[in-house]
């Protein structure tokens, strides 16, 4: 079947660098001769229909804009028979021949079931700022993520070492820990806590005395959101080592922001696969980044529990603190 009109939407988390690849999705599928739909709010705007056409001139001035100009939205409607079926309905009564989902694992795995049931081509375009889409080695957003959280770090740790204090600080990373382990490599931080490895507060507790008793007075400990609250392990912290403890919520602030070039390159050469994909007729595969180039990985393999090298970052990050 001969592509001739696609339709793209961001779906789940945003991610920095979203509106680099919409941006590429677009005006590169015009370039190919394809008409281009944009679909608002993720999978909710297949189902009532909130979608229109875009030009090159829609996309003009978004490429260093952080956020997504189609906006996303989590969509439980979409998990349900009817839901899906509606999103099918808009599908054809808009003559749409392809779908690009720029997301991340759960965008994609409903991308892969519902394709499974209607057959309706879907190339997915990853963008998560975990980094948690398995057979890639990098996301969109993920960078812009990783300097974002190191960038507060490198900040907190001034206060650190110039009021001795002991301050656990904790970034995105619900079910990964990638983020965690990256910027408490990069800043130089002491210990990561992270959801892929058991906790043991004891240990961590026994190093800060240890430390303090040979004149390190300064200590921050990165911990993923899944692994536990910031405030929990420091009030923990206090009352076994007696030392004062403070904690640092990131928050969304690793969601937003203008994305770094790394993050753009990446949107932008993903969006111009996707579009090829289709064209091809490649479909139920994710796009991203691995070894250095752009890798095709079926949808079911993508939407797999990614595994993360974690003693290789521990290992240095206990070697060079």
């Amino acid at each position: 079947m001969a592509i001739k009109r696609i339709a793209a939407l961001t779906t789940g988390g945003d991610a920095p660098g979203m509106n680099p690849a919409i941006r590429s999705v677009v005006r590169y599928g015009i370039n190919q001769g394809l008409e281009v739909m944009g679909v608002f709010r993720g999978w909710w705007g297949l189902i009532n229909e909130e979608l229109k056409a875009l030009s090159h001139r829609s996309v003009s001035g978004i490429i260093g804009q952080g956020g997504t100009i189609l906006k996303t939205a989590r969509c439980t409607e979409f998990k349900t028979e009817e839901g899906q079926s509606r999103a099918y309905d808009t599908i054809k009564k808009y003559n749409i021949d392809g779908l690009v989902v720029i997301g991340g694992n759960g965008s994609f795995a409903a991308a892969h079931h519902f394709y499974g049931k209607y057959k309706i081509p879907c190339v997915g375009v990853s963008a998560s700022i975990d980094n948690d889409i398995n057979g890639i080695d990098y996301t969109i957003g993920t960078d812009t993520a990783i300097n974002t959280a190191l960038d507060a770090i490198d900040k907190i740790r001034d206060t650190a070492t110039s009021m001795e204090r002991i301050f656990v600080v904790e970034v995105m990373g619900r079910d990964s820990g990638f983020i965690a382990l990256t910027v408490a490599l990069a800043g130089g931080c002491e210990d990561v806590l992270i959801p892929e490895k058991e906790i043991d507060i004891e240990a961590v507790c026994h190093e800060i005395v240890h430390g303090n008793l040979v004149g390190k007075m300064s200590w921050i400990i990165v911990v993923a959101e899944g692994a536990g609250k910031a405030a929990d392990i420091a009030d923990k912290i206090t009352e076994m080592t007696g030392l004062e403890t403070r904690s640092v919520v990131l928050g969304h602030v690793q969601r937003g922001g203008r994305p770094t070039a790394v993050s753009r390159d990446i949107a932008l050469n993903l969006g111009k696969a996707a579009v090829d994909c289709l064209i091809a007729g490649k479909t139920d595969i994710a796009l991203g980044l691995a070894g250095g180039r752009i890798v095709e990985v079926d949808f079911e393999t993508a939407i797999k529990k990614k595994e993360l090298k974690i003693a290789n970052f521990c290992n240095l990050i206990k070697t060079l603190t």
